[in-house]
């Protein structure tokens, strides 16, 4: 097969920023019992005119269902594509998971607080626990589509009482630094989430073209590239992350075509 290229690593002065290469497919560390399983897909874009969203959705469904022993999955914003009467479609289509689903609000979803809450069956900002790991998920936009900075006061507060479980995922649909070209500046967002011990990882979705892995403070922020839409990587993707029995994290970037590892990061 056709071996991605390296990313050039890249550290930028007066800053904690680098971009990180990818691990190659077959070098990966897998553990060697998984204690938790969890996928997160974003930018599913149900209802954007001139794209086929039915099948990309039908496609991701069906992969999701072919992976083992999945916990639960994340829908990383961008869930709708504008209209807020699609909100309620897009919700059956999830319905049709075999394992639990939760979302974030992207600037594409423009649905307000209480529609939102009232249609997903959970607030825009989300916190609960599966297993020994928190799940923290933060809204990043409104019903205007603005990009914003995730609530510094809503994701204190939950990662205090996360504060000690062995550790804790963060889902936010737009980056919180402006290291993507569609990213926001959020220093306080990357500096409060990046002095939790346990916090090992952070998952966006937005950036189309981007799937890999950037590092700030040491902390790993993730991409997922798309499933759905009109633009980006030319490969619907998902990525999969494990957390073992030992402690050890990884997480992996799949296609959705026929489950192809992509890249993948010890966490």
């Amino acid at each position: 097969m056709n071996r991605r290229p390296f990313l050039q690593k890249i550290s930028l002065i007066g800053t904690s920023i680098m971009t990180m290469p990818f691990m190659l497919y077959g070098k990966m560390d897998f553990p060697k019992a998984t204690r938790l399983k969890f996928i997160t897909a974003s930018d599913g874009h149900w209802g954007q005119p001139d794209t086929d969203y039915e099948t990309s959705h039908s496609n991701l469904i069906e992969a999701i269902h072919r992976e083992k022993e999945v916990d639960f999955v994340v829908f990383n914003g961008d869930l709708i594509h504008d209209d807020p009467t699609l909100l309620p479609q897009v919700k059956e289509v999830y319905n049709r998971l075999q394992v639990p689903h939760y979302v974030t609000r992207g600037n594409h979803d423009r649905v307000n607080e209480a529609d939102f809450e009232k249609i997903m069956g959970q607030t825009t900002n989300f916190s609960f626990q599966a297993k020994d790991s928190g799940i923290l998920l933060l809204d990043c936009s409104n019903e205007k589509g603005e990009y914003l900075c995730a609530n510094l006061d809503f994701a204190k507060s939950i990662l205090d009482q996360f504060a000690s479980l062995p550790q804790v995922f963060v889902f936010v649909h737009i980056s919180q630094n402006d290291w993507t070209r569609h990213g926001v500046p959020c220093t306080d967002f990357l500096n409060l989430i990046t002095s939790y011990p346990n916090v090992r990882a952070t998952f966006h979705g937005h950036d189309h073209d981007v799937d890999g892995q950037m590092i700030y403070r040491k902390k790993p922020f993730l991409w997922s590239g798309h499933f759905g839409g009109s633009w980006g990587n030319p490969f619907p993707s998902y990525r999969v992350c494990e957390v073992g029995e030992d402690g050890k994290v990884i997480s992996y970037l799949k296609t959705v075509k026929d489950g192809t590892i992509l890249n993948g990061h010890t966490l």
